[in-house]
């Protein structure tokens, strides 16, 4: 019988010690568990986080260095003479290169030592992740002999290529271990059981794949937290090898998981279906195949000819008769393939109640990592703001949150009192602050200023009260602004874009409007028509020329890698899309920081890389 424990915790970013204390306290913990494991398994980059770009150099450790100070934790945590391994994933510094490694370290019986270290072979460079540019590549997938059994260990994506888990099982593994940060995507509703967003059932089935088809236990060890706005989604979890979910931890939250399984599962599952058996005896000829497949030159004998001493002639094949009619007795059902069988980008509809818990762990792990308490938000009476003004109540409590409306003389009296109903009914601390004064008296200086121009002034001196009072309260500012804005450029730049934290930067304005629902936001404040109010009569839509439901589609498609030319002949409105289009592609600049020119080798953003929460 083995034991295994799975303490799925959030390191704190770029805190080696101070995840090392942490560590050392789930030991402690673990050891007093009832059995007692052999083996105690963390996740991926557990001592650093993963996101840390150029960083990594800084924070990787040699496995010498990190035996010692394992150590360390191990004696100063646990009762003299307890015999656990653990497994951990780290930034290794190992032959004057960087890797993404795994460790398995042995304690209790005699001096702790590394029984194997793994480096991650396959990087992922694509979407969110740049792994190849800071570490290298690993070559190799062994399976090793410990106290408890023969283990292998597989870092993240190496577990994504299903030739890792078969060479790991042909190596005699009986379990493997996956360690893995792997951020959170999909808000979509689902109708399977596997709670969460999309991407944690995708790798649940992928943790089952490998169990069952190799024969052997999985597990899968993930990271919790938010790094940079990429919230770790855990869920990890221990698969038989059956491919049966033996426990779970739960999405985004601290567990210390356990489980004790019996590795004589795997004879009888493996005298049921022998799969690996299978596999070993067709591997000469399909490690021949593989070399062909590879453009490797293998030596293949030449057939006979055809009437060669020892074979026949081949028959003549008949030649092939008219097609007859189908009698209606012998023809079979037709089914048709609907739209979604030609492929579609992911659906907008949104999960309420997974976005609400999503987005208040990841404004409370935010606001801890930087030290801060207290939000500070712009109320303007619409959507958006009151959405995040809400979720900031649920994550921080309500007597931590300050709504701030910031009125000018032009404001529509409906954004004064919808913002005020807001506060009221959320029960935060409000302040009302009218900007006239302040915008009116530079106005003065520019008096032949158009409606675009007094409305960026507005918009930029509600920023410099918001960031002010920040100061004042020690309240980080929050930004209200939503993916539609974002994308089609509809902001100030400097202004509506500058706070450092948005909850809600990645939700479509009618993935906004169906998460208010949820949260239950005022409906007079939900329904009224969007605008930014910096002119009287204003709506976004008119600014548009198109409303937000045609927008979201065009957008969600051109994000997915569809053309404007494939949603036109889909049937999507012509004009609409060119106009979605134009503005997409004409405003990239208001996404991105200054364009400074580069000189030297190690450019700010450029060679000198480190992640906004570094």
């Amino acid at each position: 019988m083995l034991t295994l424990a799975i303490p799925q915790f959030r390191p704190r970013k770029g805190d080696v010690d101070g995840n090392l204390d942490r560590i050392g306290a789930l030991l402690a913990q673990a050891a007093a568990l009832e059995p007692r494991p052999q083996v105690v398994i963390f996740a991926e980059t557990i001592l650093s986080g993963y996101f840390l770009e150029g960083g990594v150099r800084e924070l990787a450790l040699t496995s010498e260095a990190l035996v010692a100070a394992l150590d360390a934790q191990y004696v100063a945590s646990v009762p003299a003479g307890t015999r656990m391994d653990v497994i951990l994933g780290f930034y290794e510094q190992h032959a004057d290169q960087m890797h993404n490694s795994a460790a398995c370290v042995a304690f209790g019986d005699g001096p702790a030592r590394i029984v194997h270290v793994h480096r991650k072979n396959f990087l992922p460079t694509y979407s969110l992740f740049d792994e190849e540019r800071f570490v290298e590549r690993g070559y190799g997938i062994r399976a090793f002999d410990t106290s408890w059994g023969r283990v292998a260990m597989l870092v993240c994506e190496d577990a994504w290529h299903s030739l890792s888990g078969t060479i790991a099982a042909l190596d005699g593994a009986q379990v493997i271990v996956v360690v893995a940060a792997a951020p959170a995507r999909g808000a979509a509703p689902r109708s399977d059981s596997v709670p969460g967003p999309g991407s944690v059932e995708r790798w649940e089935r992928l943790i089952r794949d490998i169990a069952e088809e190799q024969g052997v236990f999985c597990v899968l060890s993930n990271l919790v937290g938010s790094e940079g706005g990429r919230m770790f989604q855990g869920g990890s979890l221990v698969a038989g090898p059956r491919g049966d979910v033996r426990v779970r931890a739960p999405v985004f939250d601290e567990a210390l998981l356990t489980a004790t399984i019996d590795l004589a599962d795997l004879a009888r599952v493996r005298a049921d279906v022998p799969m690996l058996s299978d596999l070993k005896a067709a591997l000469p000829f399909l490690r021949t195949e593989l070399d062909r497949a590879m453009g490797i030159a293998v030596a293949v004998p030449e057939p006979e000819p055809a009437g060669a001493p020892g074979l026949a002639a081949p028959p003549a094949l008949p030649r092939a008769k008219a097609t007859r009619a189908v009698h209606s007795a012998n023809a079979l059902p037709v089914v048709r393939g609907g739209e979604t069988a030609r492929g579609l980008p992911p659906a907008l509809e949104i999960e309420g109640a997974l976005v609400t818990q999503w987005l208040v762990a990841f404004l409370r792990d935010e606001f801890s990592r930087r030290g801060f308490t207290k939000a500070i938000v712009g109320v303007s009476g619409g959507v958006d703001s009151a959405v995040v003004a809400t979720l900031a109540a649920l994550a921080l409590g309500k007597e931590n949150v300050i709504g701030v409306r910031m009125p000018y003389r032009t404001s529509s009296p409906d954004s004064l009192a919808h913002g005020q109903l807001l506060i009221d009914q959320l029960g935060i601390t409000g302040r009302t602050l009218d900007i006239t004064g302040a915008v009116d008296g530079y106005l003065s200086l520019e008096p032949d200023a158009d409606s675009a121009r007094r409305g960026n002034v507005m918009a930029r001196t509600r920023m410099i009260a918001l960031f002010d009072l920040s100061a004042k309260h020690r309240a980080l500012p929050l930004g209200t602004g939503n993916k539609s804005e974002r994308l089609l450029g509809y902001f100030t730049w400097h202004a509506d874009d500058s706070p450092p934290i948005n909850a809600i930067g990645d939700l479509f304005k009618t993935q906004v409007w169906a998460l208010a629902r949820h949260l239950g936001v005022p409906r007079e404040i939900i329904e009224k028509p969007a605008s930014a109010d910096l002119v009287q009569g204003q709506t976004d839509e008119g600014d548009f020329g198109v409303s937000y439901a045609i927008a979201d589609q065009v957008l969600n498609w051109i994000l997915h890698g569809w053309s404007a030319g494939e949603l036109v002949s889909r049937g999507v409105d012509a004009d609409a899309t060119a106009l979605v289009t134009k503005r997409l592609g004409s405003t990239h600049w208001k996404r991105k920081l200054p364009t400074v020119a580069m000189l030297s080798a190690a450019a700010i953003g450029e060679s000198y890389l480190r992640p906004v929460d570094y």
